[in-house]
């Protein structure tokens, strides 16, 4: 009972996830997992190698005679789980390859190998299922003379004749013939041609192609894998197939470079007094999405420019990793708080921020965001609830906010019920006259870049700025990137680049205001990092970049904080994100 429920457990997962998406995954010495065929099978591997051993008359699946064992027969350890899988239908939709690795004499073993597999019908002439003899094996002249349901591994790049090719199932080679690299890093040129060359030469025969003995690792897979190896050797099925079936989603080739912006720094670090404040907060945005970014731009962004770089550390007063709320309520108020909390301390009480307490002082205030208005970093700056999902209460303080400009999604929200002058595009923005204006991004949720948005949030930047200039008073404007950090959540590289990529562009749109404007300082950080992001493998030449998740989470690691202009240097170092509070209001103050 306990097996069969084993097995509907198996076949659950197998039918809901492995046939997901076909790998070319080839189970090492499979029977040397803690569940032989049955865990590859789960895994997704579409090879599974058994090496066999015949003595007495007996198959046994054993590296060698020393480590036999009386019950790890071939028929208890694979046939009997074969038909297993046959009869239950998991293996009608993805081929599988049976790699019997002889290890001794090879015609008597064989022979026995034939013998037990036609002990079950169901296992012969099965089309999603190939059995393939590898190690020791008789001569190709003789592979006629064996059943349909036997195949061959040709472990050679020798020529064969056409009724020998057409029993063979792939070809086989060591790959420590070709290179002794030892899958750190890349090989060096000489040995990957030769390796290429053995895979181009196997695939003019028409045969998939394998190499053994390879480093057992994610460089080693990811690089086989794109130099169109067909089957991948792995000791772990499971985390290669993973691997190898997400290096699509992971891997984005950039194909249009953004221009870079050059600053003048005529001002920048300078003690002349600052009169407008630009803050710019990529969500999720830490330094591997930035590196990830330059990487896929052609080596550089307008933000990689500036001179004046620190680092913050993002951890609210609850939680190792901040959320949005937190971690813009600890910029935009200089205090921490609990995760969730939008502009209130731990203990709920209303906590006043950058816009609110400039207001008083005569600036004009503004907010830029591809999220929609109500979303956890905009509403940091405005707002004053004890969670962040607290969406109507939020939009009721936005109506009653003082704002001066307001750009972002989620004009659904406010229908017939906003006394913000609507204008409805970056033109109009500009040229508006109004004390308070909105412009709407969406009716709902902001799209992405890559699902259309376009250059919108740089050409509002740029709006926006013009439109505060013209009221002849000093502002503070916050900008937010919130999409890469949706990239973060997604685990998805590309979300990450293109929306790092854009949301430089509009660092570029402030840094050039602050070059025509001077007075002005610009701060671009973040208010956490996202995903716990790397980037293990690429291509600079052709903007290719493979990123690496540890999580789908924010993570705990310090973020990168940049500033140009007056006093820019007040803002390096290490230190809390709540400090960049009382950094502006101290700069403001001089």
């Amino acid at each position: 009972m306990k097996t069969k429920r084993i097995l509907i457990l198996l076949m659950m997962g197998f039918c809901g996830f492995v046939f997901s998406q076909q790998t070319r995954v080839h189970s090492h010495n499979d029977y040397l997992q803690k569940v032989p065929f049955w865990g590859a099978l789960y895994a997704g591997a579409t090879s599974i190698e058994a090496d066999v051993i015949l003595k007495d008359g007996q198959l046994y699946v054993a590296h060698d005679e020393k480590s036999l064992l009386k019950e790890r027969t071939f028929d208890n350890l694979y046939l009997s789980s074969i038909v297993k899988a046959a009869e239950l239908g998991m293996l009608t939709k993805s081929p599988l390859q049976i790699l019997i690795d002889i290890k001794t004499e090879s015609k008597s073993t064989l022979a026995e190998v034939v013998k037990e597999i036609e002990k079950y019908p169901i296992l012969q002439n099965n089309p999603s299922l190939s059995f393939v003899i590898s190690g020791n094996r008789p001569s190709p002249s003789e592979y006629k003379n064996y059943p349909a349901f036997i195949m061959f591994d040709h472990q050679s790049l020798s020529p064969l004749t056409t009724e020998e090719w057409e029993k063979v199932a792939l070809i086989s080679l060591s790959v420590k013939t070709f290179t002794k690299w030892n899958g750190k890093g890349a090989p060096i040129a000489t040995d990957e041609k030769q390796m290429n060359d053995a895979i181009s030469t196997a695939k003019k025969y028409g045969k998939p192609f394998r190499f053994w003995a390879i480093p057992d690792a994610k460089s080693s897979w990811e690089y086989f894998a794109r130099a169109g190896v067909n089957f991948i050797n792995t000791d772990q099925p499971f985390l290669c197939r993973t691997y190898i079936e997400g290096l699509s989603r992971r891997t984005y080739t950039n194909s249009k470079i953004s221009e870079i912006y050059h600053p003048a720094f005529a001002t920048d670090g300078s003690i002349a007094p600052v009169k407008n404040v630009i803050l710019l907060i990529g969500d999720g945005n830490g330094l591997a999405q930035i590196s990830s970014s330059l990487l896929a731009n052609g080596g550089n962004l307008t933000l990689s420019q500036l001179k004046h770089i620190g680092l913050i550390k993002t951890s609210s007063t609850d939680n190792f990793s901040t959320d949005s709320a937190a971690g813009a309520t600890a910029m935009a108020t200089g205090k921490k708080t609990r995760n969730r909390y939008i502009g209130v301390d731990p203990e709920g009480n209303v906590l006043a921020s950058i816009p609110e307490i400039l207001k008083t002082k005569g600036y004009n205030t503004g907010i830029i965001t591809t999220d929609e208005i109500t979303g956890a970093t905009p509403s940091a700056f405005y707002a004053h609830q004890p969670e962040r999902d607290m969406a109507k209460e939020i939009g009721k303080e936005f109506l009653k906010s003082t704002l001066n400009l307001a750009v972002a999604g989620g004009k659904n929200s406010f229908i017939g019920q906003n006394h913000f002058v609507e204008v409805r595009n970056p033109s109009e923005l500009a040229k508006s006259k109004a004390e308070q204006v909105v412009m709407w991004l969406s009716e709902g949720s902001v799209p992405s870049v890559l699902n259309g948005r376009k250059s919108i949030l740089s050409e509002s930047v740029k709006a926006g700025l013009n439109f505060l200039q013209s009221k002849n008073k000093p502002f503070f404007l916050m900008v937010e990137g919130a999409q890469i950090d949706s990239g973060g959540h997604a685990n998805s590289t590309g979300t990450i680049i293109t929306e790092g990529i854009d949301f430089d562009q509009a660092i570029a749109e402030a840094v050039k205001f602050a070059d025509q404007n001077s007075g002005t300082l610009v701060i671009i950080t973040a208010d956490h990092e996202t995903g716990g992001f790397s980037l293990p493998h690429g291509n600079l030449k052709n903007n290719v970049v493979e990123g690496a998740f540890e999580t789908d989470d924010h993570s705990g690691i310090m973020v990168p904080i940049f500033s140009y202009g007056p006093h820019a240097d007040e803002f390096i170092g290490i230190y809390e994100n709540h400090e960049v509070f009382h950094k502006i209001m101290k700069v403001l103050a001089k």
